[in-house]
């Protein structure tokens, strides 16, 4: 502070060439300049002496380091800038007493980083400076000083604590969908994950800004990462329980069929979609190799392939053919029973592997279609976080 008061004035030819002396600071008038934004008591060093000049001009040079309120805006957080003012003014004398002016040139103050502790977590922009009249009820005017301070976050220890590890965990569960879909293993792996990134986020709460105003965007970021992993498990349990084999799983539906096993596959450019077309017929062929076991059956349930012979046969001796033929009928029929019992059996467990083989090509496209869209709202979640975080902080 430099002020000049008339009263300590001298002529210094009368006092020996005397230009400039000390004097105590509680000897002398000293103006009552207080900051508005105090919030405690300013821990500054005792000087208990200021330098008075001939001219009456009075110098104080006592360093002062204030805690002051300042209102934060965290919605960038950890790019975030923030803009804190600094007021002074006098509490008992109008501007007709004390007027306010800057010592320097403002553009000497607004770029001046001298005094500033560069090595901390925040980074000095620029001070603005800025001069007003206030009045208080339709008094007189007062003077008042304002200091803008521009201040900007050094994001790098946020962004390596808080960003990476939660990228890295994005990833990962995005690498989980190459686990085949009918593997157990996924879901156990998905619900790791999950349960790794709720530990991260109960780890990094007390890092990130408490405040009732606003959620820093970070804080939605996060959330946004929790709903994504959670999707993403809830598709790998609807993808398992879908390939899941079962005995009463019903067939796949037509519409369903054609939807996914042959317009969606054309869409999402699968290569091997022709296994799909060929293991459709499968059951059809299987279906006439029965009809044709069935017929042949038949034709060797009489003991003979032309029924010219039988009837030679029977007429040279009749009761003889008889009795062996309905003997052999009888051991043939119970022969035959077996067999078609246990063809019957084959059948069904081919029916069954045929359901469990469509359900799981219905399983496989459907899991790439939903690995895509989950795949594209990822990347699009990140791209549009990552420009306007590299917007903020090139600002």
């Amino acid at each position: 502070q430099h002020w000049t008061d008339e009263f300590l004035k001298w002529d210094p030819a009368r006092f020996d060439n005397l230009t400039q002396i000390s004097l105590p600071v509680e000897s002398i008038w000293v103006p009552d300049i207080l900051i508005n934004e105090f919030v405690d008591v300013g821990k500054s060093p005792h000087v208990p002496y200021v330098y008075v000049s001939h001219h009456g001009e009075v110098q104080n040079l006592k360093p002062i380091q204030v805690m002051t309120a300042c209102s934060l805006d965290i919605y960038n957080f950890p790019f975030d800038v923030q803009n804190c003012s600094l007021t002074f003014t006098s509490w008992l004398h109008h501007i007709r007493d004390i007027n306010l002016s800057l010592w320097r040139q403002p553009e000497l103050v607004k770029f001046d980083r001298s005094v500033f502790m560069n090595q901390g977590e925040w980074e000095l922009l620029y001070i603005l400076s800025h001069f007003q009249e206030f009045s208080v009820k339709s008094s007189d005017s007062y003077a008042e000083m304002k200091f803008y301070v521009v201040i900007r976050r050094r994001p790098l220890f946020y962004t390596v604590s808080l960003l990476l590890p939660s990228i890295f965990l994005m990833v990962m569960d995005i690498v989980g969908f190459y686990l085949p879909p009918n593997s157990g293993e996924r879901v156990s792996f998905k619900i790791t994950l999950l349960l790794g990134y709720s530990v991260f986020l109960i780890i990094v709460s007390d890092t990130l800004p408490a405040t009732a105003v606003g959620t820093p965007l970070i804080g939605v970021y996060f959330v946004v990462c929790m709903a994504l992993l959670v999707i993403s498990l809830t598709e790998t349990i609807l993808i398992v329980r879908l390939v899941h084999k079962q005995d009463l799983q019903p067939h796949v539906p037509g519409w369903l069929k054609h939807l996914l096993l042959e317009r969606a596959t054309v869409l999402l450019c699968i290569r091997d979609r022709k296994k799909f077309s060929q293991s459709r017929t499968q059951s059809s062929d299987l279906s006439r190799q029965a009809e044709n076991h069935d017929s042949t059956a038949k034709l060797t349930s009489y003991g003979c392939e032309d029924p010219r012979e039988c009837g030679t046969l029977g007429g040279t001796r009749p009761a003889l053919a008889f009795a062996s033929r309905a003997e052999g009928s009888a051991v043939l029929q119970g022969v035959l029973r077996e067999t078609t019992a246990i063809r019957q059996l084959l059948e069904k467990r081919e029916e069954f592997r045929d359901v469990a083989r469509e359900w799981l090509q219905v399983g496989y496209v459907l899991d790439i279609l939903l690995f895509r869209a989950y795949l594209a709202a990822v990347l699009a979640y990140s791209i549009t976080l990552g420009i306007l975080w590299s917007v903020w902080r090139d600002v």
